[in-house]
This record gives C-alpha cells, sequence and structure tokens, in this order.
C-alpha cells in the first residue's frame, strides 16, 4: 500500500465511522469522494567495478571492513579467556577469517549464542605466525561450565 493510499485511508475512516453512526431519522449525508493518482519512479545504479591496489600500509592499519587480504602471513592473537564472540571479532580483526568452533566439554553442542560461551583452547595457539587462509580452531564451554 503507497503512502498516499495509507493517508486516503486514514482520512476517510472517521467520515465513514461518523456516517455509519446516523440518526433514526434517515437523512441525506454529504457523500465524500477521494481519488489520488501515486507515481513511484525509482532509480538504480549499478555498482561501480573496482580493482584492489596493493597497499603500503601495515596489515594492522587497514580497517577491518577492508577486504581480506591475499594470502599474508601474521601473528595469531591469544583468545583463550575471551568470550566466544569477542574472540571471533578479535581473530577478524587480526586477518584470520576461516574460523571453527567446538564444544570443548565433548558434547558436540552447537554455540547457538557465542557471547554465553568462553575459549578454553585454540589452534594454532596464540602467537604464532600463520597465513591468513589457516584454519583457526576455537574451543569453548559455556561460562560456569
Amino acid at each position: 500500500m503507497t503512502r498516499a493510499s495509507i493517508v486516503i485511508v486514514l482520512t476517510t475512516a472517521p467520515l465513514l465511522l461518523l456516517s455509519a453512526c446516523g440518526t433514526a431519522t434517515p437523512t441525506t449525508q454529504p457523500t465524500a469522494t477521494a481519488t489520488a493518482t501515486v507515481t513511484a519512479t525509482a532509480t538504480v545504479t549499478a555498482p561501480q567495478s573496482t580493482t584492489t591496489q596493493p597497499s603500503a600500509a601495515p596489515p594492522s592499519a587497514v580497517p577491518p571492513s577492508a577486504a581480506r587480504p591475499s594470502v599474508q602471513a601474521g601473528v595469531v592473537p591469544n583468545v583463550v579467556g575471551l568470550n566466544h564472540q569477542l574472540a571471533q571479532d578479535t581473530m577478524q580483526a587480526a586477518g584470520f577469517y576461516y574460523l571453527t568452533e567446538q564444544d570443548a566439554t565433548g558434547q558436540g553442542r552447537l554455540l547457538i549464542n557465542d557471547r554465553n560461551w568462553v575459549v578454553v583452547s585454540q589452534s594454532p595457539a596464540g602467537g604464532t605466525k600463520a597465513a591468513a587462509d589457516t584454519k583457526i580452531v576455537l574451543r569453548s564451554k559455556k561460562i560456569g561450565e
């Protein structure tokens, strides 16, 4: 429903209600007629193609929202003891996006709400040098277990 149609409905609805609440004697009520014509035009612009140029800035200076770098080595952050969501955010900020997770208790539970879990171990270990496409395994358990 367009905005103009909604406005028309909202402005004529009280008139219809008032006319329905008539008296016992028949009277002639004025008839209200509203006509609206709405024309909607949308402009769609195709995305421009861009080519990425190698950056001279160090990997730590590249914002996390930037495109993933080609396979470059970096230092794996130590995220043991952090809640699982913060651990994932930290890994991605360091340029590691190939992340997997496991229930450290061996029960095979899925980590539905990452903020309710804490990382108890990781592979590869924090502080080691690894390529950006290295698989990072975060083993977590529910907070308080």
